[in-house]
């Protein structure tokens, strides 16, 4: 493609909108346009490379047996309605009316419809296994559309189910599946970590998201460097390190703590680490005041207490909550004389002793607190968030927290929409069974975006070649030069014979220096430079756009440079 006859607009300031480096990126180099928050509208740069991810996609799901299908994006209520999602997925359901009052959904996703179809065309074991997917656009109403593509209310996803006669031949399918995305990923030529994590409003048994390690990603991950244990941290289990205090000292005793209603401040004021402190928070969950004690030194994780509670509705109690359910201001509950609530505490409170908590008076805490002995034992539970330095559950090496993009999440359904929609088969004794169900997502716009995340520099994008818009990037440095222009040309038909997808910036009216720029903008895995100066010397540089060095080569050694390059670029995307 002539960069002359391209819709390439790049752009040299950031634009204010843009907050991490892949939104600031997408933009700059032309590969997306904002159409309104949270919409983009693809350009001809963006769009190849989204192709590309698609297509890795449809090879690896041939190759796993799965079959492409394309579903509606409006789908009925009643089907949401079948499974109870019509009231449980809550706002980010984009809903819609026809001029007949009949309400739908912009799908977010398709179990529901995928279910409504398999129902009606399956009738016996025979049938089965089945696995079915779509590469289509998605739309969820976020409530603050964020970070480009990573948190967009519109968006391209590959969406898949698979259908089976039992658990067992569910699990078969299941870690195919696995397999097959790590495959897709590692020939994106990203660095990824499956990770356990929390199945949320999709459901099922067990789940895993594979996750872009970013710095900038927004979920946080707790990672084995031993024994390569990694679970999303709403999901992950770590072995705390123990306090302190180990011995059992005499009753508990008041103190006084004026206007400190912190942890940070009470053990300042008491010179005690925060290990030694229960922190007492206040949860409402369906319409109930809930009690959560946590050790000072760590943090609720909101998402397993909630799956713990089976809780539809849960939230933080407001101040005014706190003091109707435990008669104290928020940062003076505790657990001691707390009655008609609910209390559960993390299993790392366990074996502590001399613990300072809430007095459940205003300006008092207590101290030298016993679990059994100054209140009943709790419900024990992990209620926490692991953090750097706690113990592997497996190994019992210490967790790394860090930070990941999600690009993608397996899910064990079993039989959560097979029940409820009544997607059933006939077995050998011709008895009715019920369908075993996987789903399988893959964000495609967000792979793109995690891509340039974890491969750019400050000069911009350093594609992976596999999904990279064009393999080569050929530059015609003095195009005004007959000399050069016929060099040029010639290496474009060449490189072009040779079965490279080729970006040649033909521009009369660019400077060198400003093809350099945007040739290191763009992020093309190698470029191809030909200009006065090398001609004159029988030389062309040959460059790949990770690497700092130019090769100079003769005219006639272009082509195997660039195949060795190439090669080698290849070789980082191969699984």
């Amino acid at each position: 493609m002539r960069v002359s006859k391209a819709l390439i607009p790049t752009v040299k300031e950031t634009p204010g909108e843009a907050e991490i480096p892949s939104h600031k990126l997408m933009l700059r180099a032309g590969l997306m346009r904002k159409v309104a928050s949270g919409i983009y509208e693809y350009l001809p740069l963006g769009f190849r490379s989204i192709l590309k991810v698609s297509n890795i996609i449809r090879e690896e799901m041939a190759r796993a047996d799965a079959q492409e299908v394309l579903l509606p994006i409006m789908t009925p209520a009643e089907l949401w309605q079948e499974t109870g999602r019509w009231q449980k997925y809550g706002k980010e359901l984009m809903r819609l009316k026809d001029r007949h009052e009949r309400e739908y959904a912009l799908g977010p996703t398709h179990e529901e419809v995928i279910t409504d179809l398999v129902r009606r065309e399956l009738k016996s074991y025979k049938q089965l296994p089945m696995n079915l997917f779509q590469i289509a656009t998605k739309f969820r109403d976020e409530v603050r559309p964020r970070f480009g593509v990573m948190r967009s209310r519109e968006f391209l996803m590959k969406d898949g189910y698979s259908f089976d006669v039992d658990d067992a031949a569910c699990d078969k399918t299941y870690w195919a599946m696995y397999e097959a995305y790590q495959r897709i990923f590692k020939r994106c030529g990203l660095s990824f970590a499956p990770v356990e994590a929390d199945s949320g409003l999709i459901g099922g048994s067990f789940t895993h998201e594979f996750m872009v390690l970013a710095e900038t990603g927004e979920a946080a991950i707790a990672m084995c460097e031993a024994c390569h244990y990694a679970a999303n941290l709403e999901k992950a289990i770590g072995i705390p390190v123990p306090h302190t205090a180990t011995d059992a000292g005499g009753a508990y005793s008041k103190v006084q703590t004026p206007g400190k209603h912190t942890v940070e401040d009470v053990g300042k004021l008491l010179k005690l680490p925060a290990q030694q402190f229960i922190k007492t928070l206040i949860f409402i969950a369906d319409g109930k005041p809930v009690a959560v004690l946590v050790r000072g030194d760590h943090e609720v994780n909101e998402i397993k207490v909630q799956n713990h509670l089976q809780a539809t509705e849960f939230a933080l109690a407001s101040s005014e909550k706190v003091f109707e359910a435990t008669k104290a201001p928020v940062g003076f509950a505790g657990p001691v004389g707390l009655a008609g609530i609910k209390v559960i505490a993390d299993k790392a409170l366990q074996g502590g002793h001399q613990y300072v908590t809430g007095g459940l008076e205003k300006d008092i805490h207590l101290v030298n607190v016993e679990f059994g002995r100054d209140f009943a034992d709790p419900e024990w539970g992990d209620f926490r968030n692991v953090v750097s330095g706690d113990g592997c559950p497996k190994c019992g090496k210490p967790l790394k927290a860090g930070r990941g993009i999600e690009v993608g999440q397996t899910f064990k359904l079993g039989q959560k929409y097979s029940k409820s929609m009544h997607c059933v088969y006939l077995d050998e004794k011709g008895q009715e069974k019920e369908t075993v169900m996987g789903c399988y997502g893959i964000g495609v716009t967000r792979t793109v975006g995690a891509a340039i995340e974890q491969h750019n520099d400050a000069d911009g994008i350093r594609w992976p070649i596999s999904i990279a818009p064009y393999q080569v990037h050929l530059l015609c440095l003095n195009p005004a030069e007959p000399e050069v222009a016929k060099a040029s040309d010639q290496c474009y038909e060449d490189l072009m014979k040779a079965g490279y997808e080729v970006l040649y910036d033909d521009r009369l009216d660019a400077t060198a220096g400003f093809k350099f720029k945007d040739a290191d903008l763009l992020g093309i895995p190698l470029s191809v430079r030909i200009g006065a100066r090398g001609l004159k010397e029988g030389l062309v540089e040959v460059k790949r756009r990770r690497d700092k060095e130019v090769a100079k080569v003769p005219v006639a050694e272009v082509m195997d440079k660039v195949k060795e390059f190439a090669a080698e670029e290849w070789k980082l995307c191969n699984p």
